[in-house]
């Protein structure tokens, strides 16, 4: 009984009529008023305004709504998860994500996604732009850092570090930066960017104000840098950094192999900023579809 009347009333409150609820529900208009007018009364609360030319919202009417809205749409989820047990997922699906992130990681796990899902096709516009996924006509973006687009849903896939080195060579010959401002001597190789990102400790937080202690905090920090190399490809800022030309400061999925062997060093690991999110974001659709949703999950189980 508690369930008579919210698909009536959601129908009357997104057309404005109940003509057209009615027709849309397959049942008379004089029903869609039954049970609306017996909701109310249940509710002992006026939900809607009634003229002969309009339908409208009360206040209570719009708060009513909002929940008995969401209440259809996660039926309708349930149902349409149920449905896609005994169908197998196909269609085309449209990402993008940055050049080198989706180079290295993200495309060789979507190519064993369509192995495991053959009737999946893809396509990937790889920018380090940030695009509009509804002007573009995206499905997905996997974007890294910070969100600021409030409208996306979003869904953590994995987590990189940024680190600061260099050739052991390129070390023994200038020395090693141990501070900040060490890096004002040294040759820093530029990416598309001419500052770096680092993490600094405030010290000076640490004094006593009468008998309570404040604890360091850590400022973000964006050092302006130079040097004699500027490329917009991360490949070739590690090859320059491999032969010895400066510093360069890049994500793992760069360097980790080269710190692990030797080739680079890591520097300055005090300053280094916290772990950055990778995120899937997708448009805040009412239902995420099937195919995009098992992508992301898919994603997310091997890049965490």
């Amino acid at each position: 009984m508690r369930w008579d009347g919210i698909s009536e009333f959601v129908y009357v409150a997104e057309y404005e009529s109940f003509t057209r609820a009615a027709k849309e529900l397959g049942i008379s208009t004089a029903q869609v008023s039954r049970q609306i007018s017996a909701l109310e009364k249940r509710l002992n609360i006026k939900l809607l305004y009634r003229t002969t030319r309009k339908v409208s919202l009360t206040e209570e009417g719009r708060v009513f709504y909002q929940h008995c809205r969401g209440v259809l749409d996660g039926l309708d989820a349930a149902e349409q998860a149920v449905s896609n047990l005994q169908s197998k997922p196909q269609g085309r699906i449209k990402l993008t994500a940055p050049v080198t992130y989706g180079e290295q990681q993200l495309l060789p796990l979507i190519n064993d996604f369509m192995v495991q899902y053959r009737d999946i096709e893809v396509t990937a516009f790889l920018s380090n732009q940030k695009i509009d996924l509804i002007e573009g006509g995206y499905d997905l973006a996997v974007r890294i850092g910070k969100l600021s687009d409030s409208t996306m849903m979003a869904k953590k896939l994995s987590r990189r570090t940024n680190f600061v080195c260099a050739a052991p060579a390129y070390l023994k010959r200038y020395g090693t930066p141990h501070t900040l401002s060490d890096l004002h001597k040294h040759n820093c190789l530029l990416g598309t960017r001419d500052y770096w990102h680092f993490i600094e400790n405030n010290k000076q937080a640490n004094k006593t104000v009468g008998q309570q202690a404040h604890k360091p905090t850590d400022t973000e920090k964006n050092l302006r840098v130079s040097g004699s190399v500027q490329y917009n490809s991360g490949h070739s800022l590690v090859d320059a950094a491999l032969k010895g030309l400066g510093i360069v400061q890049l994500p793992d999925y760069y360097v980790q192999q080269y710190l692990a062997s030797g080739a680079l060093i890591s520097v300055l690991d005090n300053y280094r900023e916290p772990e950055e999110s990778i995120w899937a974001i997708y448009p805040h659709n009412r239902h995420l579809s099937p195919k995009i949703r098992l992508l992301v999950d898919y994603l997310a189980a091997r890049l965490a």
